[in-house]
């Protein structure tokens, strides 16, 4: 427990808009320390935050606070976690909504361990709160949530899928699972995603050693299984199919839940979408849970 924050380090993202947020938990916890920066300074100012922090806190964005939480990992110590910019998805799924719910969570020594999703690709490795995705997903993701509010999330889906078919697209190829798959996307959720659709729903168990995979497989018609996805809220089926001309069914998109992937045959250059960022990986990739890895503040009853 840390009644007044003593001990507490925070480092603020200025760039994900955090003034307000940083302010209303020095307002509850005098005694913690903040570090403000630009974006370009984070990774360096959480490096020399934890080696002096009891808890090292971090406000920003799912990509500031996956740099939090590997550099949290490196320093072994406990991560606070304060939204703060347009995508807070792991706060979210944490019931850390704001200053409150982060002060309650710190002056009472609420924490929980959490699993931590971990990607290798021909020498490179970094870590995924959230997500990670190949292929048209992150595309979909993008355009969806672009139009959502002015049109809704179900017509969003569908003009997502049709703008981002407007492009000369060839599926991924990767080898899943020991078979040879053309993939027009593959989605792999650190943990189980309830409500599956476009953009991904809510986590209800951060620490279930599961990756929760969802793909659309490739085929002759990338058009219609992308837009079934889009309308049937894909991927939250076990799986879904269509049918070929000759009436054979053709399966268009599947889940299932693993604690290890590895994908082979990956053409050099694909890009790897993870907790906002975004990385070029080929040939092999590997991913793989660490178990209750991270130890995070999260309120037993948010505010």
């Amino acid at each position: 427990m840390l009644p007044d924050g003593a001990g507490l380090v925070v480092v603020a993202n200025t760039a994900s808009g955090t003034a307000d947020r940083v302010r209303a938990l020095q307002a509850g916890l005098p005694g913690a320390e903040v570090v403000e920066c630009e974006p370009a300074d984070v990774r360096a100012e959480l490096a020399k935050a934890a080696a002096r922090a009891q808890v090292l806190g971090v406000c920003g964005g799912d990509g500031t606070v996956n740099a939090a939480a590997e550099t949290a990992l490196r320093h072994d110590v406990p991560l606070a976690v304060l939204p703060g910019g347009t995508l807070n998805r792991f706060a979210h799924d944490l019931g850390v909504e704001g200053a409150r719910d982060l002060t309650r969570a710190v002056q009472r020594g609420e924490a929980v361990k959490v699993d931590v999703g971990r990607f290798a690709c021909d020498g490179k490795q970094g870590i995924f709160l959230n997500a990670c995705s190949l292929g048209a997903y992150p595309e979909l993701v993008r355009e969806r949530d672009r139009w959502s509010k002015r049109i809704g999330g179900w017509p969003a889906g569908v003009l997502a899928a049709l703008r981002v078919l407007r492009a000369d697209r060839h599926p991924l190829e990767a080898e899943f699972r020991g078979r040879a798959r053309p993939l027009w996307l593959l989605f792999v959720g650190n943990g189980t995603y309830h409500r599956m659709g476009l953009a991904p729903g809510r986590r209800l168990d951060l620490a279930d050693g599961q990756f929760d995979v969802r793909v659309v497989h490739g085929g002759r018609r990338p058009a219609l299984r992308l837009l079934a996805a889009a309308v049937a809220g894909p991927l939250t089926l076990p799986h879904s199919r269509l049918r070929s001309s000759g009436g054979t069914p053709i399966p268009a998109h599947a889940a299932v839940q693993v604690n290890r992937l590895h994908l082979t045959g990956v053409e050099p250059g694909t890009l790897l979408a993870y907790d906002g960022e975004v990385t070029e990986v080929d040939s092999e990739i590997t991913l793989e849970k660490l178990p209750e890895a991270l130890t995070v503040y999260r309120p037993t009853t948010p505010s």
